[in-house]
C-alpha cells in the first residue's frame, strides 16, 4: 500500500527524526513543503515567495498530497490553513488561526467569554511620540508586538523613561514580523478594522505565578488535553531556564485551565488542529491567567514527550493533519520526568569556540538519551541571532530525562561541565 504523504512547513533534521520514529511513519512519508532554512534565521520573510515555493513543491510532487502541518510559529502556523484550503486537505480555519496569532485580536475575542482570566490590555503605536501617556495602565506593564515569537520585542516597562529607551528598538525591528504578518492578513481577507490599525504593539498589566503550557487539540468541536508542561524561569528573570514534563501543578488547577481555554478556543472557532495554551497560576490569590494560545504543537516539547511517552506529541499533529482523532498518549517512555534546558548568556559577543563533538559524545555515553542542540556557530555574533528574547541569548538546548526531578537536575549540572563556550564579549559602550 502506498504511503500517505505529509508535507511539513519548516522541516528540520531534529524533528524529522522524531517523525520517523512515530507509529504513523509506517503509513506516512514526510516531506518538506518548506525547509527549516526557509523560515528561521532569515533576514526577512518574503511571503509571496514562500507561498509560491510551498505550492510548487506540493503541486509538482510525484504522488498524492495527503496532509500539511507545521510545528513552528510564524509563518508556519498561518501557512498551514492556507495550503490546506488550497489542496483540499484537513486543517483549521484561517481566520481562527489569525485570531490566535494576532495578540490584540485574540485578547478581544477572549474578553468576550473569559474576561476574569486575562489581564488588562491596550493597543498602542510605537511610532506615536505620545504613546506612553495614552496607555491607561499603571506601570509596571509588559509591551509586546501584535505578532512575535519567543518573546521577541517583549519588554517589562517600569516607567516612562524605560518606555522611551526601548522605543527605538521597537520601531526599528517591529516590521520584521509585523509587515509580512499584515500582508498575509490583508491578502487572505482579515477584517480591515484589524489589518488597518495604526497600532502594532500591545501593553498588558503584569500577571505572574507558576507558568505552564497545556498541550491540547480540538477535533470535531471537542477540546482534549493530553499533557501539561511546566515553564521554569531563571530566578528573578523573565527568560526560560527549562521546560519540565510532566507538570507538578495540582490536577484540579490543570483541569480548571482546560475549562478556561476551551471557552476561548470555541469562541475563536479553532478546530481540527493541535494547539497549546500558556497559563500562569497565582497561588496566593488562587487566580488562573491565560497568557496566549498558539495554534500548533510546541516542537520545543517534542523530545520531552518522547522521553516520557515513548513517542513525541508530533503524533497528535500528524493524526489531525490526516483528518482523524489522535490516538491516546500512553506512558511508555524510558523516563518518569524530562526537561528541555536552555543554556543562555546575558552578554552579547562573538562566539569563538563551541563545545567539541567529542565532549558531547562523551556526555551522551555517560547519559544515554541526553540530546544537545547548539543553535549558534563559531564566528557568529550573538546579535545576529533571530527570534531571541530581549534579555538573553540562547546558545544551547539540552534534553534530559530522569527517574525523578533530582536525577534530571543532577544530569544537567554534569552537562554544564561539558558545554564550554568561548565568547568574546562586546566592549562596553562608551
Amino acid at each position: 500500500m502506498a504511503k500517505k504523504n505529509v508535507f511539513i512547513i519548516g522541516l528540520d533534521a531534529f524533528n524529522r527524526e522524531k517523525l520517523e520514529r512515530l507509529p504513523q511513519a509506517r503509513e506516512c512519508a514526510f516531506h518538506a513543503a518548506l525547509d527549516i532554512g526557509d523560515i528561521r534565521n532569515v533576514d526577512r520573510y518574503d511571503i509571496p515567495h514562500l507561498l509560491d515555493k510551498a505550492i510548487h513543491t506540493m503541486e509538482t510532487f510525484d504522488g498524492s498530497v495527503d496532509a500539511v502541518a507545521s510545528y513552528f510559529d510564524f509563518p508556519g502556523t498561518i501557512l498551514v490553513p492556507i495550503l490546506a484550503a488550497r489542496f483540499g486537505l484537513p486543517g483549521p480555519d484561517l481566520e481562527a488561526v489569525l485570531k490566535c496569532e494576532h495578540k490584540y485580536w485574540s485578547r478581544l475575542e477572549q474578553r468576550k467569554v473569559i474576561p476574569e482570566y486575562i489581564p488588562r490590555f491596550q493597543a498602542f503605536n510605537p511610532f506615536d511620540e505620545g504613546a506612553f501617556e495614552g496607555i491607561d495602565l499603571p506601570p509596571p506593564f509588559w509591551i509586546k508586538p501584535f505578532k512575535s515569537f519567543r518573546s521577541f520585542l517583549a519588554f517589562h516597562i517600569q516607567d516612562a523613561h524605560q518606555f522611551q529607551a526601548v522605543m527605538p528598538v521597537c520601531r526599528e525591528k517591529v516590521g520584521f514580523i509585523d509587515e509580512p504578518f499584515r500582508y498575509l492578513m490583508q491578502r487572505f481577507g482579515a477584517p480591515e478594522k484589524i489589518t488597518g490599525m495604526p497600532e502594532s504593539f500591545l501593553a498588558e498589566s503584569p500577571i505572574g505565578g507558576w507558568q505552564c503550557t497545556l498541550e491540547l487539540y480540538s477535533h470535531d468541536g471537542q477540546v482534549h488535553l493530553y499533557g501539561v508542561v511546566d515553564s521554569v524561569r531563571e530566578p528573578g528573570r523573565s527568560s526560560f531556564a527549562r521546560y519540565e514534563y510532566p507538570s507538578s501543578l495540582p490536577l484540579d488547577i490543570q483541569y480548571h485551565m482546560m475549562d478556561v481555554v476551551r471557552m476561548a478556543v470555541q469562541q475563536i472557532g479553532l478546530d481540527q488542529t493541535p494547539f497549546n495554551a500558556e497559563f500562569f497560576y497565582d497561588r496566593d490569590s488562587d487566580q488562573v491567567w491565560l497568557l496566549e494560545i498558539n495554534p500548533r504543537v510546541s516542537q520545543a516539547h517534542a523530545d520531552i514527550f518522547e522521553k516520557v511517552h515513548g513517542i513525541s506529541h508530533l503524533a497528535v499533529m500528524v493524526d489531525l493533519a490526516l483528518g482523524r482523532k489522535p490516538r491516546p498518549m500512553e506512558r511508555k517512555g524510558p523516563y518518569n520526568v524530562a526537561g528541555h534546558f536552555m543554556l543562555r548568556t546575558r552578554e552579547s559577543g562573538r562566539v569563538l569556540r563551541l563545545p567539541s563533538q567529542e565532549a558531547i559524545d562523551r556526555l551522551r555515553r555517560r547519559q544515554p538519551g541526553t540530546r544537545v542542540k547548539i543553535p549558534v556557530r563559531a564566528g557568529q555574533h550573538l546579535g545576529e541571532l533571530q527570534g531571541q528574547d530581549m534579555y538573553s541569548f540562547e546558545i544551547a538546548n539540552v534534553f534530559i530525562g530522569g527517574r525523578d526531578q533530582a536525577e534530571m537536575l543532577d544530569r544537567y549540572d554534569e552537562a554544564l561541565g561539558v558545554l564550554q563556550f568561548d565568547i568574546e564579549k562586546d566592549a562596553p559602550s562608551p
